[in-house]
């Protein structure tokens, strides 16, 4: 590769870092909207979610395509691939976080069409909170390429799920008790759903930014294990006999 070819690529590189992050941003922006949209009734903020929804599509096939065009026309060393590749996993991921906030958002319309006087039976902004900072901590950890901050990411998932399962306990006891209230109840089990599924996207990114600096893959490989990946403490093979299994670690993490 000729030195401006090299320069070109870098340029190139840098402004498909740029336009993820971009995206990610307003990722972020309609999990916000969404669920001011479900504690208020503005009904302009869910408009807000839809539009931006159409950017977040084209900022996925725009980024797509520079990134089959960079690994076309170059040959990136191994960091510039695994970033690459990393990026093109991480779309597919941020995009599906858009559609769950633009669910969100239709939800919301849909309880406050149908009862000006809605009032939720569960508390689900801290939830929304926990799955923003995960979308926000991923993306910071992907533009300083911080493996470490990473790792904390998919520890915090772990406190979304269990966030998850108080609120679906929540809602259906409060079903049982006012049958009445069963069908906004369940338009309120699944936001807790799609809250639930941003911050597993969430955490699939971060172990990509893992991936993507150290070179190791992480999924499955359980919580105590993704952390010392992270902190470059040797392999999946170097795994010591005391060490758990991937699915008894996450349940003790």
């Amino acid at each position: 590769m000729s030195e401006h070819t090299n320069k070109q690529f870098h340029t190139d590189l840098e402004t498909t870092r740029s336009l993820f992050l971009q995206m990610g941003g307003l990722v972020e922006a309609m999990v916000k909207d969404s669920m001011n949209a479900l504690a208020t009734g503005d009904m302009s903020l869910i408009d807000q979610v839809r539009d931006r929804e159409k950017d977040v599509n084209a900022l996925e096939v725009d980024i797509d395509e520079r990134i089959s065009l960079l690994i076309a026309r170059n040959q990136p060393t191994a960091i510039d691939l695994r970033l690459l590749l990393s990026v093109s996993k991480m779309l597919t991921d941020m995009e599906r976080c858009g559609d769950e906030a633009e669910k969100i958002a239709k939800m919301a319309r849909r309880l406050h069409d149908s009862n000006s006087n809605y009032e939720p039976v569960v508390e689900l902004r801290h939830m929304a909170t926990a799955v923003t900072s995960m979308i926000r901590d991923a993306l910071d950890a992907f533009a300083r390429m911080d493996p470490v901050h990473a790792a904390q990411v998919v520890r915090n998932d772990k406190e979304v799920d269990k966030e998850w399962k108080g609120s679906l306990r929540h809602v259906i006891t409060y079903m049982i008790e006012d049958p009445r209230t069963i069908s906004h109840s369940i338009d309120l089990i699944f936001i807790a759903r799609a809250l639930e599924r941003i911050g597993d996207h969430a955490k699939n990114m971060a172990e990509r930014v893992i991936y993507m600096v150290h070179g190791d893959d992480v999924r499955h490989l359980g919580l105590k294990q993704t952390e010392r990946l992270a902190r470059g403490e040797g392999s999946p093979e170097n795994q010591t006999d005391g060490d758990k299994p991937a699915g008894s670690e996450d349940q003790q993490a």
